[in-house]
């Protein structure tokens, strides 16, 4: 599609400090057919494989120059393979009816004609209003920024079955986003489900349920087991991790003893335990000693919000295989009742500046399981209250995926992939400075960069995406500049304009020019956000690539790259998305919700300012289409599988693989090039029979370009 024009998005309606928002309706409409990166064509006969259906996709441009005219393109991984051919070659070579443009490429699959059925009534259902006023207006959005509004196509099954050529991937009406719909399927903060008197406990009023399903205390319980510790002790051996320095990956974390002060010991108070923080002399370490266990029934955390995050199902920053329904999160808020529990109020409550995010990897993997999962939330859509019926349904979707055994591969068989926390009561001074850190239930090697399932307790972990800020300013950095400038740069994809067509594929790893660089915590303010000292502003791909670094680290995430960076009470939720200070129901920040519905709210670049671009947001509309594509247009396919022998033999034949391998990524076992060869194609096409393997179940759309973010 033409690229929308840089200035019609960031039209301002409202100027604010650090930000701006504008409505989404300002954004340009563009045909719907110049939007569609898949078709899906069904074939003449089968192949040899049993695969009944051409997939076409439009591919972006390699990074790999050379492999920008081969007839074949290889992406995923050299374990798992994913090969396509160019559509042109294939209708010439007559293996499908016709091809919808030279920039598609050819993947087959096996698509029964039931998915297709359901998918049909799925539309159905919602142009019938099953979930609420639909629209036929759907946005575009290039990674996390609104880009262009556009009217999707309808499946036409007969059309599909004549042989004809069928766009995906986009409803043809989708429900409109409102903030009752968000509230009841993205991020769940009423009153009625944060306080539900039988699945939680206030530890402000002492109203609820100690241990309900929806408490500190059970998540932390159904975590320990297997660990070998009491949930009691596990909690506490948590907490204490902030007593003592830590390093890892080269990084020294400084401890924060404020946590016994803030935490530990009013909590053992309260639950009638003595309690003192002594200096081990034999060992050097400091250490909490207890009379009594605390009560883990009282803990001192409230929560503030249940998070549907069935968007980070495609973030592994390659074209991966296998589709998941992304992660279900709780949020919980710090607090320092007075009194505790019975005969305090929200006056007396004492709410800090401390959250803690439990993470979860929903179980299950493939098409069919996302699309379960996605069901079942858009049917909480259409609850017209948080009624005792919706708080029923919506428990019975979390312990599917808290409770232990629920994930029988991963440590202590608990579905957490990690526990998050963000605060600044804990600082050094007053108030701050606010640290990120990150803990998880494995035992890290960053020499092999392998994370091991562990039965034990939770271990400080590198931060995802995040530099260590200690080694390497954010400012000035020579690392930083050239891995930004080289690695992150390279997976722009391309064309790039600012602000609407933004995108990269890349990670951070342990080491970078052989020093670690992953760090194990965060501090924000300073810094506030990443900066490449040498990228100039002029060049479209550094103002890209240094955006895409920052945004997803954990300090440009919670600060300067989204706004959240105003103390006015304006935009900020003070370094956090979701505030544990607001009261409830918690604040969200304007990266979230764009403002409110029907709108974007739009960041000035952190290092190159609003006359170089502004970052437009509204995260919360783009889960919501997300959401219902998934759980209303996602046509799920079987694709066959190939050994990774099928390469070796590619370059035998060939001389090359026309691999695109990310920037930064692992040199694969063979070389690296393009295959021009029209009869090379067809012997390709014949000998993908001698190594077939299991074949796997994802959307015919998986094929888009990969997601990064983590937060």
């Amino acid at each position: 599609m033409d690229a929308p024009d840089a200035r019609t998005v960031q039209a301002v309606i409202l100027e604010e400090v650090g930000g701006s928002t504008s409505r989404l309706r300002e954004l340009p409409l563009v045909e719907g057919g110049s939007v569609v990166r898949v078709f899906a064509q069904k074939l003449e006969r089968p192949t040899p494989l049993g695969e009944t259906t051409a997939v076409h996709v439009k591919l972006p441009l390699p990074s790999h120059e050379e492999l920008a005219d081969s007839l074949v393109r290889v992406v995923g991984t050299p374990k798992a393979p994913v090969v396509l051919f160019r559509s042109d070659t294939l209708a010439r070579l007559g293996a499908i009816p016709r091809s919808p443009g030279p920039e598609f490429f050819t993947l087959f699959s096996h698509l029964p004609d039931a998915e297709l059925a359901r998918r049909t009534a799925s539309e159905t259902q919602v142009a019938r209003g099953g979930f609420g006023a639909v629209t036929r207006e759907a946005l575009l959005f290039n990674g996390r920024h609104p880009a262009a509004r556009f009217t999707g196509h309808a499946v036409d099954a007969r059309r599909f079955h004549d042989g004809g050529l069928v766009p995906l991937g986009q409803c043809s009406e989708v429900p409109v986003s409102t903030q009752a719909g968000w509230e009841r399927t993205q991020i769940v903060r009423d009153r009625a489900v944060v306080l539900d008197p039988e699945r939680t406990w206030d530890p402000c009023t002492g109203a609820g349920t100690k241990g309900g399903v929806w408490t500190f205390a059970h998540l932390m319980r159904q975590m320990a087991q297997g660990s070998g510790a009491t949930p009691e002790v596990f909690v506490t051996h948590w907490l204490s991790r902030w007593l003592n320095d830590a390093t890892i990956n080269g990084d020294t974390v400084p401890a924060r003893r404020a946590m016994y002060a803030e935490v530990i010991a009013p909590w053992a108070a309260a639950s009638g335990a003595q309690s003192s923080l002594l200096l081990n002399a034999s060992t050097g370490r400091w250490e909490v000693r207890l009379d009594k266990p605390l009560d883990l029934g009282i803990a001192p955390f409230r929560l503030l919000s249940i998070v549907n995050r069935i968007d980070l199902g495609n973030t592994e920053g390659g074209y991966g295989r296998l589709a998941h329904p992304g992660e279900l999160r709780f949020v919980f808020g710090l607090t320092r009742p007075s009194p505790w529990g019975n005969g305090g109020t929200e006056a007396t409550c004492n709410l800090k500046p401390f959250t803690v995010i439990f993470e979860y990897g929903v179980p299950g993997t493939g098409c069919q399981k996302v699309v379960a999962w996605a069901r079942q939330w858009t049917q909480l859509g259409t609850h017209a209250s948080f009624d005792a019926l919706y708080r029923t349904r919506l428990a019975a979707m979390t312990e599917s995926v808290v409770l232990s055994g629920k994930a029988p591969s991963k440590s202590n068989r608990s579905a957490l992939n990690q526990l998050r926390t963000n605060e600044a009561v804990l600082g050094p001074t007053q108030g701050g400075p606010w640290e990120l850190r990150e803990f998880r239930l494995v035992d890290e090697d960053t020499a092999s960069g392998n994370d091991l399932p562990i039965y034990g307790l939770l271990r400080v972990h590198t931060l995802a995406m995040t530099p260590d800020d200690a080694a390497h300013d954010a400012q000035t950095d020579a690392d930083v500049d050239l891995f930004v400038r080289t690695l992150v740069k390279g997976g722009v994809e391309s064309p790039v304009l600012v602000p609407t067509r933004c995108s990269a594929a890349f990670t951070v790893p342990y080491r970078f020019k052989g020093r670690p660089f992953l760090g194990g915590n965060s501090r924000v303010a300073p810094p506030t956000h990443w900066a490449a000292r040498s990228a100039s502003a002029t060049d479209a791909s550094d103002v890209c690539a240094r955006k895409e670094f920052s945004l997803n680290t954990c300090n440009g995430c919670h600060f300067k790259d989204t706004g959240t960076n105003d103390f006015s009470g304006v935009n900020s939720t003070a370094f956090t998305h979701i505030s544990p200070t607001s009261g409830l129901p918690a604040k969200l920040s304007k990266f979230l919700t764009g403002g409110g519905p029907g709108f974007m709210f739009s960041v000035p670049d952190a290092q190159f300012g609003a006359a170089v671009a502004s970052w437009p947001f509204a995260d919360l509309q783009r889960r919501h289409e997300q959401l219902y594509d998934l759980a209303t247009c996602a046509t799920c396919g079987r694709f066959q599988g190939l050994d990774a022998g099928f390469l070796t033999r590619m370059e035998a034949l060939a001389g090359a693989v026309p691999l695109d391998v990310s920037p930064g990524a692992e040199s694969p076992p063979f070389r690296v090039g393009p295959i021009h060869d029209v009869e090379m194609v067809t012997r390709l096409l014949e000998v993908r029979a001698g190594f077939k393997q299991d074949s796997w179940d994802a959307p015919l759309s998986f094929l888009r370009p990969p997601e990064v973010f983590v937060h």
